[in-house]
């Protein structure tokens, strides 16, 4: 691939994407780390996109938000082994709190073995996944509904999270970094997101590659506040190893695993801890 095919090959998948990781754009043009980390230098220079730690961002420096049809579609296989893998956190008896994003629904939809279980969530699409387990019992907070989410967020939203006290708090977002933690670039989805932060003892981050390295407008949780990441193989691992010095425990899906229906295993420890 000549470099002007490539660096047009780039921008859209900055574009589509809002946010990318180095890695993934690596792989995706079929071309070296450093490679891609000079075109980027030269495409930031013509003002066509941002670069960030480990990654590019669409012109503006910041993660946008998607539709949600397509987040649906980016990384897929990864949200699949994210979710796989997140189940490992989850224990009959528990009553857990579930962020809106397309990651978390695909999370939501590996629940339905449970026999006893409370979820807690603003999102619609989580519900719809749980409406036929009859081992677990679905809370759905009031609110505005903002459509591109399929998600309540506002005041009703948030004063209904206030009342509740769950084990963990599943959350996905635009934006991951060492730096800043969970960000998002909606006022209204990342005061929601602080809310269903605040109500579990702990925070699982829900996050792919993509997310990872990459920063949104709005911090929702600072990386302190974060207990859990769980992430795919694919993951910076700079920024992976930088988490890890905040205190986060980080558990690493194999997309490769997940495609062939084998249970991922998490980098640190060989699955994550039991509640």
């Amino acid at each position: 691939m000549f470099a002007a095919q490539r660096r047009q090959r780039i921008l859209e998948l900055v574009r589509s994407n809002g946010a990318i990781s180095l890695r993934e754009l690596a792989r995706e043009v079929g071309s070296s780390d450093v490679t891609v980390r000079r075109d980027l230098r030269a495409l930031e220079a013509e003002g066509m996109l941002d670069r960030r730690h480990g990654g590019a961002v669409v012109p503006g420096g910041l993660a946008h938000e998607q539709p949600y049809a397509e987040k649906a579609l980016v990384a897929a296989d990864a949200k699949a082994a994210i979710a796989r893998l997140a189940t490992e956190l989850v224990s009959d008896g528990d009553a857990i709190v579930v962020g809106a994003g397309t990651t978390t629904r695909a999370f939501a939809a590996r629940l339905t073995r449970f026999t006893e279980l409370t979820v807690v969530t603003n999102s619609l699409r989580v519900a719809e996944s749980l409406a036929g387990a009859n081992g677990v019992d679905v809370v759905l907070t009031g609110g505005l509904l903002r459509g591109s989410i399929f998600a309540t967020v506002g005041s009703t939203t948030e004063e209904a999270l206030g009342r509740v006290r769950g084990t963990r708090a599943f959350l996905s977002g635009n934006g991951l970094t060492a730096e800043r933690g969970l960000s998002t670039p909606n006022l209204a989805v990342a005061e929601v997101d602080r809310a269903i932060a605040a109500a579990a003892e702990e925070v699982v981050v829900l996050a792919d590659h993509t997310k990872v390295g990459t920063d949104a407008l709005l911090q929702t949780v600072a990386t302190e506040n974060i207990t859990h990441l769980v992430t795919d193989d694919k993951a910076e691992t700079g920024e992976l190893d930088a988490l890890r010095e905040h205190g986060v425990e980080v558990h690493v899906a194999a997309v490769h695993s997940a495609r062939k229906g084998r249970s991922a295993r998490t980098e640190d420890s060989g699955r994550p801890d039991r509640p």
